[in-house]
Order: structure tokens, then sequence, then C-alpha cells
């Protein structure tokens, strides 16, 4: 534990808790220590700048958690409960504590672990009528989302264009070590003249109402099928990551889905979708964006390689899957020619 900041040693201890946690485990991110007892989850955002976000102060890390739970209740509604303190005190730490602030928290209800998704594609046990069901939430959830205004400024080609620029600025010093230098280049060459020959359709998609105030990171790990599905941790650090085409947010769990070998659920989700949905255009869009989608998950893969407090033992397995999600980032041009 010595590798870890003190107040993060600090919550291994259950005097830390208001409540008998039970067993306390720690699960980290790219941005978050999570802290996982019996029944409550707290989630701790690191002090990082990463460019696409900025959690460096005191003060943004709690706007942030305020902005986690406002945003998570649209389609996770009972499960954020509220932002806490982390105090000091004489003995240590502690949440909700009478010391002074040192930290802040997302206090959330714990979801069953045996319910998430991604273990559930592990066991064989997603089927398609399980994927119709996420598709007409989403459907539902699409069509209420904010749009229009600044929504479509913030997330219209001009952003589309800056969020993959950024992602090429981020990875390239790893290209030839991490991500092949040829696989770099075929994916960002891809990626330009997709935008370019296809500027009309971009445009034309935020006319129609197309980009919304969307989930943002909308694959497996992130959907729970409890009591009723839940779809929670989206994006809440930069409103352009999470203000975007629908086609986009449904291209993310599809190449999830491609990246687990389901290629079959990955359709089965699309049509759902697109027979609920009847936007039938956002087929012409889907490789682009799982695309982009497999190489941010590659990008993040990048960022969690260099952390220095990951373990080294957990880095060859995140070596591993990064490098099959540049792989799966490529495969989607050699679809679309």
């Amino acid at each position: 534990m010595s590798e870890f900041p003190e107040l993060i040693q600090a919550l291994h201890s259950p005097d830390a808790y208001p409540e008998p946690p039970g067993k306390i485990e720690l699960a980290q991110t790219q941005i978050s220590y999570v802290f996982i007892t019996d029944d409550l989850v707290y989630k701790i955002k690191k002090p990082v700048d990463f460019g696409f976000l900025d959690f460096t102060t005191l003060e943004k890390r709690r706007y942030y958690c305020r902005r986690e739970i406002e945003l998570n209740r649209r389609l996770c509604a009972d499960t954020y409960l509220e932002v806490v303190t982390i105090t000091r005190e004489n003995d240590g730490f502690k949440i909700n504590g009478g010391g002074k602030t040192e930290e802040y928290a997302v206090k959330m209800r714990r979801l069953p672990r045996e319910a998430m998704m991604d273990v559930l594609l592990a066991e064989n046990k997603v089927t398609p009528a399980m994927l119709t069901r996420v598709a007409e939430l989403l459907v539902d959830f699409h069509s209420k989302a904010a749009t229009g205004g600044e929504i479509n400024k913030t997330g219209g080609i001009e952003a589309v264009i800056k969020n993959t620029q950024e992602n090429f600025e981020q990875t390239e010093a790893h290209a030839g070590t991490i991500i092949p230098r040829e696989t770099f280049q075929v994916i960002k060459d891809y990626t330009e003249g997709f935008i370019r020959d296809n500027t009309p359709l971009f445009y034309r998609r935020a006319d129609e109402g197309k980009i919304r105030d969307c989930h943002g990171d909308l694959h497996a790990a992130h959907i729970c099928f409890g009591e009723r599905i839940c779809i929670y941790d989206c994006i809440e650090f930069i409103d352009r990551l999470r203000y975007t085409d629908v086609a986009a947010e449904i291209a993310f769990l599809a190449m999830d889905l491609d990246h687990y070998g389901r290629t079959d659920l990955s359709e089965s989700f699309i049509n759902a979708y697109v027979a609920k949905s009847g936007d039938g255009e956002l087929r012409q869009l889907l490789n682009f964006y799982k695309c982009y989608r497999a190489y941010v998950r590659g990008k993040v893969g990048c960022s969690q390689y260099e952390d220095p407090y990951i373990p080294k033992a957990d880095k060859v397995k995140i070596l591993a899957i990064t490098q099959s999600y540049f792989k799966l980032a490529e495969s989607y041009i050699r679809q679309g020619s």
C-alpha cells in the first residue's frame, strides 16, 4: 500500500467509514480510485490533468462529483446517492467527518457484479432479447436528451475533428511501441479522409437533431441487468465528449460487443436500435465511429499503462487489451473499404 497517497491508504481501514463497510476492495480507472464495500461504493477522482480533463484542484473535483451524480441519474437514478466529504481527523481520515475537507467522493449503491454485461458476456449469458431491451431504453433516452443550440455547436463536425485529432496527438508517442506505427498512420489517414469525404452527412445529422446530450461512455462494463437496466458511469468531465451523434453512442457498444467476439449480438443491437428509432442513416457512420471508439479505448489503455499506481503485473493484461483495441480499430477500415 505504500505506493498509494496517504488518503487512499487510509480508506482501506474500516474506521474511515461512517457505516460498517465489511470487505473493502480498491479498483482503479484512468481517472478514479473506487472503493467498494459490501453495500456501497465511494468513487474519488484522481488529481490528474490529461488535457481533455482537469481534476487538479479540490474545487474542480467537487464540481465534477456533483456533475457525475446529476448526469448519471438520467439512466441510473437510484444508484447515485450523494457527494460526500473526506476529512482529516486526529487519527487519520474519515468519510463525512468533522475535520478539514481533504477530498470529495461520489457515494453510490453497489450494483451486483454478477449482473454486469461484461460478466454476463464472459459467461455466454447475454441474449439478443437483452440487447433489444438496451436498445429500446437508449432510443427513449436519446429522444428525450437535450439537443440543438450549444449542443449542436459543441458536438458537431468541429468537435469530431478536434476529438480525433486529440486522440492522435495523445497517442503519437506510443506509435512504434504500444501501437504499430503503420497502424497509427493508417487509422489517422482513414479518419481524416472519412471526415473530409462525408462532411455534408455530418452537417445533415446535426440539422436533423441527431446530436444529443448522450451517455458518452457506453460499453458493456457500464450496463447492469439488475431489477431494471442501469447504464452508469457516463462522461461528466467534458461536454464535447458527451455531446455527440447518437450513431457514435450506438457504435461504442456495438464495437465493444465486437471486441468480445460477439458480432452477432452487435448486429442484433444495431438492428433493434434502427428498428425502434427509424434512424437507418446511422449505418453509414457505424464503421467510422466504431473505429473511433476502439481507438479511444486504446488511448485509455495507454494512459493506464503509464499510471505509476497501477501494479506492473496488471499492466501485462492492460497492454494486451490496449493492443487488441488498436487492432480492432484498424479492422473497421478494411470492412468499410
